[in-house]
């Protein structure tokens, strides 16, 4: 049986904007949602980083680019950007104890990527959330590219859960499809 929807495709394809999109529908249609996504921050026209927001507004440092980054310590880096584990674990983690409480519901988790998988409490916490029976996923992985991410390769092969690719082609019309998708995973 279904349980959880997964979105991949190219970074910039538009995964993150029809994540918001479905919690909007769902929403309306009365469910619970809670989780995070990732924004990216610009200054001047340029990429300076990414943000954790969380679906009530509250936003934490994921990265910046190193010049800007906080000092100190052992830097986790990924390409350019200079990874800021605390903020994000005081963000997200908190979000997933949330999540386990309570009745059916969506929680969304954009993205599982090279960033956020610095994580160890993160992976912990997907992976619980994956084998909670009141729970479902709406989330995004990044497209396989280069060393395989342990915990995206889970996801994929998982029997319980559906991936959509997203392609500039398909995502205007994939929309009514992935909604029909989550409120399976949701009956």
């Amino acid at each position: 049986m279904m349980k959880h929807v997964f979105l991949t495709g190219v970074p910039g394809v538009g995964k993150s904007t029809l994540v918001k999109k479905v919690c909007d529908a769902v929403v309306s249609a009365g469910v619970s949602v809670s989780g995070f996504y990732t924004e990216e921050v610009r200054e001047r026209g340029r990429r300076v980083g990414f943000d954790v927001v969380t679906l009530t507004g509250d936003r934490g440092q994921l990265s910046r680019l190193s010049a800007q980054a906080a000092a100190g310590g052992r830097e986790l880096r990924v390409g350019q950007y200079v990874v800021d584990l605390q903020s994000f674990e005081s963000l997200a983690l908190p979000l997933f104890r949330d999540m386990r409480e309570g009745s059916k519901r969506l929680f969304v988790i954009d993205e599982i990527g090279k960033m956020e998988l610095f994580s160890q409490a993160f992976i912990r916490a997907v992976r619980q959330t994956l084998d909670a029976s009141s729970c479902s996923i709406l989330g995004t992985i990044p497209v396989p590219k280069g060393k395989p991410l342990a915990l995206v390769e889970e996801v994929r092969s998982r029997q319980d859960v559906k991936i959509f690719m997203i392609t500039k082609e398909n995502r205007d019309v994939v929309f009514d499809d992935i909604v029909s998708a989550v409120q399976e995973c949701l009956k």
